[in-house]
């Protein structure tokens, strides 16, 4: 059952600051450090030298509060360099967060939901369905974690749940983010399997709000197929995915990104291939290309790393521009909700529901 969202919202800390008698300053001074996961110290100015009193006497259960928010229950850091973290959030649920590859940009992936309602068939995190949604400061809550524990730049919505689902808490999360977090607008990247309210809240966002890049989940071109691999996405077909993409690109000059996990003799043959050019050619895009990160119990498998880089080699002849990313975690059971099932009953086990969602032409 969805629990309600009325805790843990950014507004609610903010408001909580003003009734001690924060003023504007104040408060963004305050989220500045939390955000940032900035201390008070001998460098910065002093609370007695900036705050008012009554704020400053509830300066220990404010910082209480903020670090209920998202503790960390369990740290996998991998090969590759990236780290799994399971994050403990204050009425006891967790959720997952990755730091990324250290790569050129410091990243980190951050979840939006207890859960997910998509019920993709290949991801771990959508058998079990929706518990509840996170509030805007729980996932704020897990940049300053990371970045408690090592520099981070970039963050992506792409862990645990579907954030077109949870649009008022993640856009206001990426407005924090965005200013007082200082992570650079394009440098935020809302991924979605594609919602049509979700399109229209961007496409409104003003000039003076924090626009962030998309990712849009496509994993296939052929519309009978996608509907099978996320059953409770919306019902949009891949072009029309692709035309709400373009527009969001035209009007941000960011392009879009789209995400295609490669499934072997799912969604990796030439056909698909011919569908990709088809649909993109032309079009202000990236298409990345992620191999499959398996899951015990669920029967796809990733394509071997040669099928998968003569893929990005045929679609960059044909005029795509593709990367070939590294699924992070590998070593760790790295796969999205993975973690926090293991630790929920200690393995890895899929209920019978679940295995009833898996579409027929998998268990084939």
């Amino acid at each position: 059952m969805v629990q309600s969202t009325a805790v843990n919202q950014i507004t609610e800390l903010v408001a909580h600051l003003q009734a001690q008698g924060a003023g504007p300053r104040h408060v963004a001074h305050l989220l500045r450090l939390w955000v940032q996961a900035l201390p008070h110290g001998p460098r910065r100015r002093q609370p007695e030298h900036f705050l008012p009193q009554a704020v400053r006497d509830g300066l220990p259960v404010w910082q209480a509060a903020l670090a209920r928010l998202a503790t960390l229950q369990s740290r996998h850091p991998a090969q590759d360099g990236s780290e799994r973290l399971l994050v403990q959030l204050a009425d006891g649920q967790t959720v997952e967060s990755v730091l990324l590859t250290p790569e050129r940009i410091p990243g980190l992936c951050v979840s939006t939901q207890v859960g997910c309602a998509v019920g993709c068939g290949f991801c771990m995190t959508g058998q079990g369905g929706l518990l509840r949604q996170l509030g805007s400061a729980e996932i704020v809550a897990q940049l300053a974690l990371a970045r408690s524990l090592r520099p981070v730049k970039k963050v992506v919505f792409m862990g645990m749940g579907e954030p077109a689902h949870n649009l008022d808490a993640v856009l206001q999360a990426i407005e924090l983010m965005g200013t007082l977090g200082n992570i650079g607008h394009k440098n935020l990247v809302f991924s979605t399997v594609g919602d049509p309210r979700a399109f229209d809240r961007l496409m409104a966002l003003k000039e003076g709000q924090v626009r962030p890049a998309l990712a849009l989940s496509l994993h296939t071109t052929k519309p009978a197929l996608r509907e099978e691999l996320l059953p409770r996405a919306a019902r949009l077909t891949p072009a029309e995915l692709v035309d709400a993409g373009e527009a969001y690109a035209r009007a941000t000059a960011y392009p879009i990104q789209y995400q295609w996990t490669l499934m072997q003799g799912v969604n990796d043959g030439d056909d698909e291939i011919d569908g990709i050019v088809s649909l993109l050619h032309g079009k202000y895009a990236l298409m990345n290309l992620i191999p499959y990160n398996a899951v015990p119990g669920l029967p796809w498998q990733r394509p071997s790393w040669e099928r998968a880089a003569e893929m990005a080699r045929l679609l960059h002849r044909r005029g795509i521009l593709t990367k070939l990313r590294h699924s992070a975690g590998q070593d760790v059971d790295g796969g999205c909700g993975q973690l926090r099932a293991r630790s929920e009953s200690g393995e890895l086990k899929l209920s019978a529901a679940a295995q009833r969602r898996i579409p027929i032409r998998a268990q084939a």
